[in-house]
């Protein structure tokens, strides 16, 4: 069992989790040799080399050099920021048992409940309208249900499906690849700024830590980490996106991934990953029906608490999304409703959709005539326009 750490050791503490990338395995090791954080602090040149690797001795008395503890770490109380050390009561303790936990974690807002599933949500960052919906979809869904969203900000499917989730009324966690005190990519800092008072921001890295491409694979562990299911939406056969399903499945974690057409390229990753045995990804529906399964088999109270806003809101909403979202919204004899049951979310041309309506239906439509429903659908709310000649569901 973990034992939380004194007040006087804390500022210690910080000092050893201010080299970005220095992992969970040294600092273990020079626990056990000098026995707390202020003896690591003070350890002479020679024992820091023999209880460290190369690489760690130097960047720690190369940071030494100019290190106050008290005084750095009183300004990071100042700034906001807390420190969450694994010993501590709010420390994740879903991250204790990942290969290579952090020592440490930075936080802004609030972290997830720990005892209420979690679902990461991850993809490309030049996703397709097709991706931006599915993501914008499960995003609403999760939200409406309490349903923590754990992502990384970034653009395209992370900030979509969070965006989603806390305008929903949920709850949204982002982990950061650089210091939680920098918004990056600075587009998102709308997004940025209603994390900070709806959910919560986290990093491994210290602030003031750059955005760089280095500090983002190791912090992927810590976005499925966080989870219990990890939804991949869109992915190009070689993208980074595939780093965070390795690392999840060496955690343990259910790995979804959105089915795709097989003619586009950002939907290779994602087929891919079903040809290896993910789930596959169908509604938010039946993913969040799982998820109650899954807690009910792995946890020991399978009741999911709300999180992020009143339960009557949240009820309230649930039924909103539900009669919006799961049926046609317009009457059975109508045209209106035709059409919307041969839309999809893969853009189709007024053509495209007059046939399919053909070998459907025993009265077709025209085309002029399917292309006037189309506005109505696009007036009302319920299909975009792409472009001059291309329609989707919205």
């Amino acid at each position: 069992m973990l034992i939380p750490v004194p007040a006087s050791e804390r500022p210690y503490a910080y000092y050893l989790c201010s080299v970005p990338w220095i992992g969970g395995a040294s600092p273990r090791k020079l626990l056990q040799a000098f026995g707390s954080y202020r003896e690591i602090f003070r350890a002479s040149e020679s024992a820091l080399r023999e209880a460290a690797s190369p690489r760690a001795a130097a960047e720690l008395l190369e940071l030494r050099k100019a290190f106050d503890p008290p005084r750095e770490y009183e300004a990071l109380l100042r700034s906001g920021q807390r420190l969450l050390l694994p010993g501590d009561a709010g420390f994740p303790q879903r991250l204790l048992t990942i290969p290579d936990p952090p020592p440490g974690l930075f936080v802004l807002g609030n972290l997830p409940a720990p005892d209420v599933p979690a679902v990461a949500v991850i993809g490309a960052r030049e996703c397709s309208p097709y991706g931006e919906q599915i993501a914008r979809e499960l995003g609403h869904a999760l939200g409406c249900s309490g349903i923590p969203l754990i992502s990384g900000m970034a653009r395209g499917i992370d900030g979509i499906s969070q965006r989603a989730a806390l305008e929903a009324g949920g709850y949204s966690c982002a982990v950061l690849g650089s210091g939680a005190d920098i918004c990056y990519p600075p587009s998102n800092r709308p997004l940025y700024d209603r994390l900070l008072q709806q959910g919560g921001i986290l990093s491994t890295y210290p602030p003031g830590t750059p955005a760089t491409a280095k500090y983002f694979p190791p912090r992927n562990r810590i976005v499925s980490g966080l989870a219990d299911f990890l939804v991949v939406i869109e992915a190009r056969q070689r993208s980074g996106t595939l780093i965070t399903v390795d690392m999840a499945l060496e955690q343990g974690r259910e790995v979804y991934a959105v089915p795709g057409r097989l003619t586009d390229r950002l939907s290779d990753g994602c087929n891919g990953l079903l040809g290896q045995g993910a789930q596959v990804y169908l509604s938010p529906e039946l993913l969040i029906r799982e998820l109650r399964e899954y807690q009910g088999a792995h946890r020991e109270s399978p009741s999911m608490p709300p999180s992020g806003f009143h339960p009557d809101e949240r009820q309230k909403r649930r039924m909103q999304y539900e009669g919006k979202e799961a049926g046609n919204p317009y009457p059975a004899s109508t045209d209106l409703h035709l059409l919307y049951a041969h839309l999809d979310l893969a853009p189709r041309t007024p053509e495209e959709l007059a046939e399919a309506i053909a070998r459907d239906c025993a009265e077709p439509l025209p085309v002029d005539a399917v292309l006037l429903l189309l506005m109505q659908l696009v007036l009302d709310g319920h299909a975009l326009q792409l472009s001059q000649n291309s329609f989707c569901r919205k």
